[in-house]
């Protein structure tokens, strides 16, 4: 089994490159960040051409999540259980035995912020929904734009950004928050390139220079761990015209 996560950072401008994707790359299920469109304009019917059942989750200009699944999800969830956001940020669903969740976390601006606020409040949320999915639920697949770098190795520039939006000892606390609920990266299963990134910034020629960030991540439960295979970042889309500035990471299962 293959899952994915991608930030297309407007679906509208990716559709095209994420079809192309999924034909090259025909994983069982992708979850979508940042779609960027509302319920009445997302293109069920060009995902569904191209084999894809779709759970959205839409917002206009701002947010929206997607999960596609060759086999249709079961109990679909829409954002955090029991935690009240008028975002579209997080969707769940059940596809072929695993619970597949994915989320689109908030930026947070900068640490002085409400943006900030708001961040830590959404993450308390998460943290406190997710250990009741792992109790409800063996085989979990937390995935998405996490928004958060949780290691220096995870940063093209650790001194720079120390203190930084996605960098903060606050975010990095959530991300080891969720490991400690018995998460695991599946990315630092394995040994992995140096300087792994995940988004690089649209200026600066940040991508050509490879200075960019690892903010997208994929965490299983203890059950899923000695099933992971493979876990890799596909860098080839960001080299596309018009590119969203986040790359696929792509988990494959046992």
């Amino acid at each position: 089994m293959r899952l994915a996560t991608w930030n297309v950072n407007s679906l509208a401008v990716r559709l095209p490159q994420l079809l192309d994707w999924l034909a090259a790359n025909p994983v069982d299920a992708i979850v979508l960040q940042e779609t960027k469109l509302t319920d009445d304009k997302f293109p069920t019917l060009e995902i569904g051409a191209a084999g894809y059942q779709v759970q959205w989750f839409g917002q206009k200009t701002y947010n929206g999540v997607a999960l596609l699944s060759k086999q249709p999800a079961q109990d679909v969830v829409k954002n955090i259980v029991g935690y009240a956001d008028e975002q579209a940020r997080v969707i769940a669903g059940t596809v072929a035995g695993v619970r597949v969740i994915g989320a689109y976390f908030p930026n947070g601006q900068a640490p002085d912020s409400e943006k900030f606020v708001y961040k830590m409040g959404w993450l308390d949320g998460l943290r406190a929904w997710m250990a009741e999915e792992l109790k409800a639920h063996e085989k979990v697949v937390l995935m998405g734009d996490f928004n958060i770098a949780p290691e220096d190795r995870d940063v093209y520039d650790p001194v720079a950004w120390a203190g930084q939006i996605h960098c903060t000892p606050q975010e990095r606390a959530h991300f080891q928050g969720l490991l400690e609920l018995g998460f695991v990266d599946a990315f630092r299963l394995f040994e992995q390139p140096e300087k792994s990134w995940s988004w690089w910034d649209y200026r600066n020629l940040a991508f050509r220079k490879n200075q960019g960030l690892r903010i997208d991540h994929i965490l299983v439960s203890p059950a899923l761990k000695g099933e992971v295979e493979a876990c890799v970042i596909d860098k080839l889309p960001r080299k596309n015209e018009r590119p969203s500035d986040h790359a696929p990471v792509v988990v494959t299962l046992r």
